[in-house]
């Protein structure tokens, strides 16, 4: 049986999207799918307009209820950073996952990380290091993407790029105005392949 993915992200401008939809890619490429979701936005129309942020995206569907992931065997999170940890949209959405946390709805679920900042020291690896403990008082299987499938790209200091071994990544710059570059990009599709491939292990009992 085919494994059941959902991609979650959160998405202030629209960067952290562009790695979901990346990862998508390559779970489909591998012979996959995925919904996609983005969680709850909690910062006023007033607000978002001040920040010149566009809201939430109206062909994505928003995951108002945690229970909806009960159904799914894998996650692929997608987090912006803010000063190293999780952004307050996705705090506030963990904490509404009390119920998944007391039943263990989510034990022995996979999950992998994909992570936005706005330089090159703005923590995608802090930012990974910190989720690490939701998922573990879920029982929530960590995947690193690793080195193995992207040693190349990743150690390639031609360019500035993010993502790393706990993930796919971007850089936003200070205002936003950086998009993800066709590496960061090309490193999120094969992470969407290699988290397919390891959650269809774990489904087939293969793994």
């Amino acid at each position: 049986m085919a494994p059941k993915i959902a991609i979650v992200y959160y998405s202030t401008y629209g960067h952290v999207r562009k790695l979901a939809e990346a990862e998508k890619a390559g779970i489909e490429k591998a012979g996959g799918s995925a919904d996609l979701f983005q969680i709850p936005e909690t910062l006023s129309q007033e607000i978002l307009t001040k920040m010149h942020a566009p809201g939430p995206a109206a062909d994505v569907p928003v995951l108002s209820d945690p229970a909806t992931l009960e159904a799914y065997d894998g996650f692929l999170l997608g987090i912006p950073t803010r000063y190293g940890n999780f952004p307050a949209q996705w705090r506030v959405f963990w904490d509404s996952t009390g119920k998944q946390w007391s039943t263990g709805a989510f034990h022995g679920k996979l999950a992998g990380l994909f992570i936005s900042t706005a330089s090159l020291g703005g923590g995608q690896e802090s930012t990974a290091l910190a989720s690490l403990s939701t998922l573990t008082h879920h029982g929530i299987i960590y995947v690193p993407f690793g080195y193995a499938k992207a040693f190349g790209t990743l150690t390639d200091l031609s360019e500035v790029h993010g993502g790393g071994p706990w993930g796919a990544g971007t850089f936003a710059g200070g205002d936003g105005s950086r998009q993800p570059s066709e590496k960061e990009l090309s490193i999120a599709e094969t992470q969407g392949s290699e988290f397919y491939r390891t959650v269809a292990k774990f489904v087939s009992g293969s793994a």
